[in-house]
This record gives C-alpha cells, sequence and structure tokens, in this order.
C-alpha cells in the first residue's frame, strides 16, 4: 500500500526527471501558504500517481499531455509540457505531429496558437 510520504517522494522524483530540477526548484521556491496544498496535491497525485504508472512510456504521456493542454486550451502549460516532451524523447519533428493532429480534434485556432507557443519555445 502507498502511503501519501512514499507518493510524495516518488512524485517529486518524477516531476524532476520530467520537467528538470531548475523548474521543480523554482516552482518550488514560489510555494506559499496558500498554494502549499495544491502543490503537495499536484504532487502526490500527478506525479506520483498517475506520470509514476507503468502502463504508458514518459514520451507517450507527453503526447498525452499536449494534446489534452491543447484541446482544452490551457495554453498557460504548453511550454513548459514542450520542453518536457523533448526532456522524454519526443523530435522537434515529433511534436509539430502533436500539434497538427490537435488542429483536426481541437481546431484550427487552437492548433494555431500551440504552434506559436511552440515556435517561442523551441525557437525556428
Amino acid at each position: 500500500m502507498s502511503t501519501d510520504e512514499t507518493r510524495r517522494e516518488q512524485g517529486m522524483a518524477v516531476r524532476r526527471a520530467v520537467l528538470g530540477d531548475e523548474h521543480v526548484d523554482r516552482a518550488n521556491a514560489g510555494i506559499t501558504e496558500l498554494t502549499a496544498d495544491f502543490q503537495d496535491f499536484i504532487t502526490r497525485t500527478a506525479w506520483g500517481d498517475v506520470w509514476s504508472r507503468p502502463g504508458l512510456a514518459r514520451r507517450d504521456r507527453s503526447i498525452a499531455v499536449l494534446s489534452a493542454l491543447i484541446t482544452a486550451g490551457n495554453f498557460e502549460e504548453v511550454p513548459m509540457h514542450y520542453r518536457a516532451a523533448v526532456r522524454n524523447g519526443l523530435t522537434r519533428e515529433e511534436l509539430i505531429e502533436v500539434v497538427l493532429q490537435s488542429a483536426v480534434y481541437a481546431g484550427v485556432p487552437r492548433a494555431n496558437h500551440a504552434f506559436k507557443l511552440l515556435q517561442q519555445t523551441l525557437g525556428d
């Protein structure tokens, strides 16, 4: 049985592997009394439970996350997850395909914005 502490530790390890130490350290430095419980929830649940599951490789999870973020229009987190996808082994060409695929299902305006963010994040 998994305890909260075990999930927190595993979640932090996966979070660091996917997002990088610099990003996680910056996020942790910004934790306040207001956001502490939420950050703990994200670490335990998103990273310790879902991202830690063996059913998909991390690169496949990155594709799923980017597709979901683009479809929902949650663009604030897209650049962070582009960088994570690269850390997880996706190439620039594969990221272009993910965004192009999203145009069919999420709509051209969302894909257009996702391409703009991809260019800003990875450059030309």
